[in-house]
């Protein structure tokens, strides 16, 4: 059920009330205009959360890419978590993963047609991407992770939640995992409850609804993991989840994210066994962690399978001392999310919309025109327009 991941440390309470302070006081900085958020003459459009881990930003960043770059040139900002570098970084085709950090490299690996940049200053991240020659073209930019960086005011904020960790029933930090108190997803324009179960039942959906509680500006929305066909991280083999259940094939499940339980459970149908070896979020693997994944392996009776994520997969694709039998057997599992409840639909033409209606140069703007009535009295062919929340 929703909320089954929550762990709270009842004895640090104190402590969370201590950050709690610090957080509220921020918070009331940017409402009461002494700290500064900036607007944009650009479709800005912001996923993030409010808890520590992962709760599916950059599958989600990659549907709205996917949704998006077909329409207009997409620029991808974000942080670029742990990466060895400083300042703005602007990735190119053969940018290493290190200088730009592994979501960024992946979501850069995946879509080639795209801007991906990286700056923990997102409005100067911004600032270039709009005035830089040669990434001036951008009709709208994702900002990865991005909800508590308030210094932006995005034309749409998304705000994602993990069901298995609702933050209604989490805590602050350092007792719970919840970045700022509850009342901080009032700014979210869309939340999504990420990572459900596809057999969710209609009474859970109206529990989480109720439970929400959003304001009447606020749409709510649900999406779900699919699983496509296994890569092999050295070669070009593919391989389906159901052909592991055909082989009875034993998983050596192998992640350094935020939150693997959700991939332990979905592969349990199609494996004999899934053995997880956990390493901690954004991990950089070492001499040391290799041989443990040797030895992992070796130690598991046949047949067998050694599956990463594609995250992952950024960071030990180029590593040595992998075993010759793990290079042969080592897959990466991509992820796609799909909405629920059929709101794929509602989804889609709320943030086209929104880029439609806010677009400076694109064929985006062109389309809106275009779709214009050529008679202002005739109303019947006008299209519709959303409108957002000015925060």
């Amino acid at each position: 059920m929703e909320g089954d991941f929550i762990k709270i440390n009842e004895w640090m309470l104190p402590l969370s009330w201590l950050y709690g302070l610090g957080v509220r006081l921020r918070n009331q900085l940017f409402e009461l205009g002494i700290l500064k958020s900036r607007s944009f003459d650009i479709p800005v459009i912001s996923v993030g959360n409010i808890t520590v881990g992962g709760s599916g930003k950059t599958p989600h960043v990659e549907y709205l890419i996917r949704l998006l770059k077909d329409k207009g040139k997409v620029a991808v900002l974000s942080r670029g978590y742990k990466r060895k570098s400083k300042g703005y970084v602007l990735a190119k085709d053969d940018t290493e993963m290190r200088k730009i950090g592994d979501e960024p490299y992946q979501m850069k690996q995946k879509f080639k047609d795209i801007y991906v940049a990286v700056d923990k200053n997102r409005c100067h991240g911004i600032d270039r991407i709009t005035g830089d020659e040669e990434t001036k073209d951008t009709d709208v930019i994702l900002l990865d992770d991005a909800f508590q960086h308030r210094y932006v005011k995005p034309g749409i904020n998304i705000l994602l939640v993990d069901y298995h960790r609702l933050i209604i029933y989490d805590k602050l930090l350092p007792a719970g995992r919840l970045r700022e108190p509850l009342s901080g997803k009032a700014r979210a324009d869309i939340v999504i409850i990420t990572k459900c179960p596809k057999d969710l039942k209609p009474m859970e959906y109206r529990v989480i609804i109720k439970a929400m509680n959003l304001f009447p500006y606020q749409q709510l929305f649900f999406s779900t993991l699919e699983y496509e066909d296994l890569k092999a991280v050295f070669g070009s083999r593919t391989k389906t989840l159901d052909s592991i259940r055909k082989n009875k094939e034993n998983v050596l499940l192998l992640t350094g994210i935020a939150s693997p339980k959700q991939m332990i459970y979905d592969l349990k149908p199609y494996a004999g066994n899934v053995v997880p070896l956990t390493f901690g979020d954004h991990h950089q693997f070492t001499g040391r962690d290799i041989e443990r994944i040797n030895e992992a392996f070796d130690k598991m009776p046949s047949p067998k399978i050694i599956i990463t994520t594609e995250k992952d997969n950024s960071r030990l694709a180029g590593m040595d001392g992998l075993s010759e039998e793990v290079r042969q057997n080592l897959y990466m599992l991509p992820i796609r999310i799909k909405f629920m409840l059929g709101q794929e639909e509602e989804f889609n033409e709320k943030i086209i919309g929104y880029v439609r209606k806010n677009s400076r140069n694109s064929i985006l703007a062109k389309a809106k025109d275009d779709n214009k009535p050529k008679n202002g009295n005739n109303s019947g062919n006008r299209p519709r327009t959303i409108s957002f929340r000015n925060h």
